[in-house]
């Protein structure tokens, strides 16, 4: 009798056994990849009680529900050469167990294969935009780009992507100090472009000034040349109509200015033969007084052109050194020289000494 409850009991364990290694449960938010020496052979997606062969078939569970990866922290270097942490996620769930199976095998290497695509979505589309971009409203744009490229990339692993979000986006601590330094030189870069901008349109400005105000002078000096030259032929010729109608008046003209121009100085002293022709409008000592008078002002630029002597001038004193006679017939002929003969003795015109007026010192006393 016991051994026939042994056999029994015997019995009933190991149909306990092989019942427990046949049937299996699905719950709702699962899904089953039933496995035969490691090869599919069945995919359940359906909740329930399920039966598989005992020892020889075994059942991989995956779940239905969305699933999540958080990639480690990547860096990332932006289009502005700006480095940015950026931490990220994903959200996905798997709708193909036999894919995801003969792909990534389970939930482990599905994260690890999933971190992977998601950091080289990052670096793709944030390397191509600017930091102001990635924390601005484009953000949400950039979020998009990154997520097709991820689901892209996972279709061939049975899952598909939920969402794919950026956490934070830090700048890396070691880095701040040169991201400042590169601003700056950045800033520096372009504000010296801006004054070489600047510095190029002045000398262009500067030197087209510079060109026209060349070309105005030349003008102008051409044109002054023109009409002097112009002015000094029609005083030339109008001077040389006026002294070819009396030659004789011309010449005395210019002796007057001669005389004018050589003794207006106080202190003047001409030692000159008085039978030179320079003062050949001297010869004539008659006149008196009037004529000396005239003759002054003729010489200070003003009456008539009169012929005086030299004693007539106020203010010039002619003298004449004395001479010794002369001996032969030639003394009473002056204007023949003969030989041994003393030259003529020069004159020496020296001014006159003026009485000084009332209230004032002689020169000398002064």
């Amino acid at each position: 009798m016991n051994k026939k409850l042994a056999i029994l009991g015997a019995i009933v364990i190991v149909i306990g056994l092989v019942l427990s290694q046949s049937l299996f449960i699905v719950r709702e938010t699962e899904q089953a990849l039933v496995l035969q020496f490691g090869e599919p052979r069945q995919v359940i997606q359906e909740p329930g009680l399920k039966v598989k062969l005992p020892f020889i078939q075994q059942v991989q569970f995956y779940e239905k529900r969305v699933l999540a990866v958080d990639p480690p922290v990547e860096q990332v270097i932006l289009a502005d050469q700006r480095r940015l942490d950026v931490d990220s996620f994903v959200r996905y769930r798997i709708v193909d167990p036999l894919l995801f199976f003969q792909t990534v095998t389970n939930e482990a290497g599905a994260q690890t294969r999933i971190a992977t695509v998601t950091n080289g979505a990052l670096r793709r589309v944030l390397g191509n935009a600017t930091q102001l971009e990635v924390l601005s409203e484009e953000r949400a744009n950039l979020m998009i780009q990154i997520q097709r490229e991820v689901e892209q990339a996972t279709d061939q692993f049975g899952v598909t992507i939920s969402d794919v979000r950026i956490g934070r986006a830090d700048v890396p601590e070691g880095t701040v100090q040169s991201v400042y330094d590169r601003m700056r030189s950045e800033r520096e870069r372009e504000a010296a472009e801006f004054r070489a901008q600047g510095f190029e349109q002045a000398q262009q400005i500067r030197s087209r000034a510079e060109r026209e105000r060349t070309v105005i002078i030349a003008e102008a000096q051409r044109e002054a040349q023109i009409l002097r030259g112009q002015g000094d032929a029609t005083a030339i010729r109008v001077a040389a109509e006026a002294y070819n109608q009396d030659a004789d008046f011309f010449n005395f003209y210019r002796t007057l200015q001669a005389y004018r121009v050589s003794l207006q100085a106080e202190d003047t002293t001409m030692v000159l033969s008085p039978s030179g022709d320079f003062f050949r409008y001297f010869q004539n000592l008659g006149g008196g007084e009037a004529l000396s008078r005239n003759l002054l002002e003729t010489i200070e630029g003003e009456g008539d052109l009169p012929a005086p002597g030299p004693q007539d001038i106020p203010g010039v004193e002619l003298t004449v050194p004395e001479i010794g006679p002369v001996e032969g017939p030639a003394a009473n002929e002056p204007d023949a020289p003969t030989e041994g003969d003393a030259p003529a003795a020069p004159v020496e015109i020296a001014p006159a000494e003026e009485a000084p007026a009332d209230g004032e010192a002689p020169a000398d006393e002064q």
